[in-house]
């Protein structure tokens, strides 16, 4: 059984547009750019309602990055 053709996608291009004039564009050009100090992490649902926005999450981790932080550092000075 041989498999029937795509149905043709509508051509919605204003006739105006000269196709020919759009060629030798760069894909994402500006990509460093726009991404450049960002930092973007997904978190899992249930954990987005205990943090409504982005001053809360940092703070938590901030939080615990200071703890491990003061529980390294004592680590350190135990050891010497």
């Amino acid at each position: 059984m041989k498999k029937q053709p795509a149905a043709k996608i509508g051509d919605d291009l204003r006739p105006e547009y000269d196709l020919l004039r759009l060629k030798g564009g760069v894909r994402g050009k500006y990509c460093s750019r726009a991404t450049a100090g960002t930092n973007l992490v997904l978190i899992d649902p249930d954990l987005a309602d205990l943090f409504p926005d982005a001053k809360a999450v940092n703070g938590a981790l901030r939080a615990i990055a200071s703890a491990a932080h003061s529980a390294t550092a004592s680590k350190r000075r135990r050891t010497r």
